[in-house]
Parts: C-alpha cells; sequence; structure tokens
C-alpha cells in the first residue's frame, strides 16, 4: 500500500475547494514557482532542468489561454498578454535567456498583483467618503 503524502492531499484539496479567482492566484503562483525554478537551473547551468520548468510554465499558461472567455474585450486582453508571456517563456527556453523570465516574472506578479486586490473581501471602490445627513 502506498503511503499518503500529507502535503499533497492538502494542496489537491485546496484546488478543488478553491474559487475560481483563487484558481487563477495558484496558477500565477504555479508559473512563478516553475520560472524561479528554470532560472536557478540556468544559472546552475542544468539545462535539461531548466527545460523542464519553462515547458511546465508554458503549459499553465496555455490553460489559462484555453480557459479564458474572449466574448468579451477582458478576455482579449488577457488572451493577448497570456500570449506575449508564453512567447517569452518559449523565447527564454530556446535562448536560456534569464533576462526573459525576470520580464515574465515582472509582468506574472504585477498580474497576481492585480487578481488578489480584486479578489479582497472588502475592497470598495475608491470614493469621497460621504458626510452624514442631518
Amino acid at each position: 500500500m502506498a503511503a499518503v503524502n500529507p502535503f499533497a492531499q492538502y494542496q489537491q484539496n485546496a484546488v478543488l475547494n478553491a474559487r475560481p479567482g483563487q484558481l487563477v492566484l495558484m496558477l500565477f503562483n504555479g508559473i512563478l514557482k516553475f520560472a524561479k525554478q528554470a532560472d536557478l537551473a540556468l544559472e546552475y547551468k542544468d539545462l535539461p532542468r531548466a527545460h523542464n520548468a519553462l515547458v511546465r510554465a508554458q503549459d499553465i499558461v496555455s490553460y489559462l489561454r484555453e480557459t479564458l472567455n474572449t466574448d468579451f474585450r477582458i478576455g482579449q486582453d488577457l488572451d493577448a498578454l497570456y500570449d506575449h508571456i508564453h512567447d517569452r517563456l518559449v523565447q527564454a527556453n530556446l535562448k536560456k535567456d534569464r533576462e526573459m523570465l525576470a520580464e515574465v516574472n515582472r509582468m506574472v506578479r504585477e498580474l497576481k498583483e492585480a487578481w488578489s486586490q480584486a479578489l479582497e473581501p472588502n475592497r470598495a471602490p475608491e470614493q469621497e467618503p460621504m458626510e452624514p445627513e442631518r
């Protein structure tokens, strides 16, 4: 009988019980994780490991693109951005270029921050405080 990995089980439960917005954040975290692994592998000249990490990051970006609803302008804009990120990951893999990875990291971190802010439960639109009526 195989041993149960409690961490893997926890991760699986987190994914299965997450809301759609939280899943997107998890996917962004995955891209960042694999980009970091690739960067470290490139630093140490471990090209097969860098390749594998970059392919995993590319797969996540491809999944994000596949799940977009491009009937709306925001979906079309995100598709174009994800396409650019995917292209940079492919180029970073082909050229073994750490600067391209740094560019991807910046873009994904900005996206993640925007999603995080949008998902804040008590976030109200910026507006002037209202004076109480007398």
